[in-house]
């Protein structure tokens, strides 16, 4: 009777949009194939390969940073899903340290020494962002700072600056095929998994597992109409092993540490706290959970966490990826247990060169059409944060300023950016981070409607 009253109230709570709430456990075999679906939608191998091309290392250096990070990024899901923050997210390489990478790298010789520092100014770095989580700095900061309006408006700029770069990068842009084809291929996957969603919608209950596996189908249906265009590779994944030892610290890679290199790459991380508290609010959203002061305060020692495990492992800083709110909304699972899931295949993939390989093949530009709608998604979200908020003169401009500076830093000319003091190149470098400032300095600086 307990159990039947215990269901009745958590039908009664539910969020339409969710058929599984983070909570409720799913199957084993159902948790797996869910959890490959939020892998296969992300692009977690672009950030080392990246860095590898930067930094000029040999393919035998590039596929071991490739292994180490898809470990770090299974093993920091498990501690932020399971440990820490306990809500349904997955972690990865980030975007944002690849410019103080480049430069700690060269600035210290580059080689062994190079990469080194580093690691040695990641490690402390990581260790000053526990203890930032673990005094509750950060959630004061958080509190004062981020009311409703001001987190809308983060949630927005988020899905509104990853965007153009779906569109741009990864659709016009993708270098496995031509523009024709990367068009096509992108209209394809967007279609499926609009019709999947839209079937799943018209079925209701009976039609859930289209709703929940859209995302799937949409990347196979993509990726077997690339093969008949003669687009998808697999040279890749023919040529690599099965199973392969990932890197192992202090015998493959060591840790030294410089002054200037460790206040570099704190400031980064100040960076990431402020980029990744948006995509807390994304899922918080998605998922019609407010954050709590021991969420934010354990989110932050996760994130801390995270980044100590990945520079342990010779990688690059982690955070929360927004991408995965945008598939909750989509799918409407919000399960913990595909996310634990999602941590499983990383780490699996990080000791298999063969699976690695197999995601970093899927076109680019099949990935970029699903990619597209789920920026969308997400921006709406910060929209939907928004709704109960009396829209008046000031909510305006703390809307629109941050909106039009997003899409100026998106298209902003890297020449120009290069040419700019080191430290500028980091904030401006970061749309989220600068479009953020500015709706919270503009919240606190701009008088209210009397």
């Amino acid at each position: 009777m307990k159990t039947q009253a215990n269901k009745q109230d958590n039908a009664q709570v539910k969020p339409q949009h969710l058929t599984v709430l983070p909570d409720e456990k799913i199957s084993f075999g159902k948790s797996a194939i869910l959890g490959l679906q939020h892998v296969l939608a992300m692009d977690v191998y672009v950030v080392p390969f990246l860095i590898a091309m930067l930094i000029g290392l040999q393919p035998n250096q590039s596929s071991a940073l490739i292994q180490s990070t898809f470990i770090a990024a299974g093993l920091a899901t498990i501690v932020q899903t399971y440990f820490c923050m306990k809500l349904p997210m997955a972690q990865g390489p980030s975007y944002v340290p690849l410019g103080a990478i480049v430069t700690i790298y060269a600035a210290s010789g580059g080689g062994e020494l190079g990469w080194s520092s580093v690691l040695g100014s990641s490690l402390i770095g990581a260790i000053l962002v526990i203890i930032l989580g673990y005094t509750g700095i950060f959630n004061k900061i958080v509190k004062s700072f981020i009311p409703p309006i001001v987190g809308g408006t983060i949630i927005f700029i988020i899905g509104l600056s990853l965007l153009p770069v779906a569109i741009r990068d990864n659709i016009y842009g993708a270098t496995d095929a031509t523009i024709n084809q990367s068009v096509l291929l992108a209209l394809i996957s967007g279609a499926v998994l609009i019709i999947f969603v839209i079937l799943g919608s018209l079925f209701r209950t009976k039609g859930s597992i289209f709703r929940i596996t859209s995302v799937m189908f949409a990347l196979i249906i993509g990726s077997i109409s690339a093969k008949f265009m003669g687009v998808l590779d697999f040279t890749s994944v023919q040529n690599a092993k099965w199973f392969s030892m990932p890197q192992i610290p202090f015998k493959d890679f060591g840790f030294s540490f410089d002054f200037s290199a460790i206040i570099t790459m704190v400031i980064i991380y100040l960076v990431l706290l402020a980029e990744t508290t948006g995509t807390w609010f994304a899922i918080s959203n998605v998922i019609d959970k407010p954050l709590t002061d021991k969420n934010i305060n354990r989110g932050v020692i996760g994130e801390g966490i995270s980044c100590l495990i990945a520079s342990l492992l010779g990688s690059t800083p982690v955070t929360g990826y927004s991408t995965n709110a945008g598939i909750i909304s989509i799918t409407g699972i919000a399960s913990r247990r595909v996310f634990l899931a999602v941590g499983g295949w990383f780490v699996l993939f990080g000791f298999s060169s063969k699976l690695a390989a197999l995601i970093s093949s899927l076109p680019t530009s099949v990935i970029g059409g699903v990619f597209a709608i789920v920026c969308g998604i997400i921006a709406i979200n910060g929209m939907q944060v928004m709704k109960n908020e009396t829209i008046g003169e000031k909510e305006m401009y703390i809307i629109a300023i941050p909106m039009i500076l997003t899409l100026a830093l998106v298209f902003i000319p890297k020449d120009f950016l290069y040419s700019l003091p080191t430290i500028v190149q980091y904030l401006l470098g970061s749309p989220i981070l600068v479009a953020s400032m500015a709706a919270i300095l503009l919240n606190k600086l701009l008088p209210s409607a009397k």
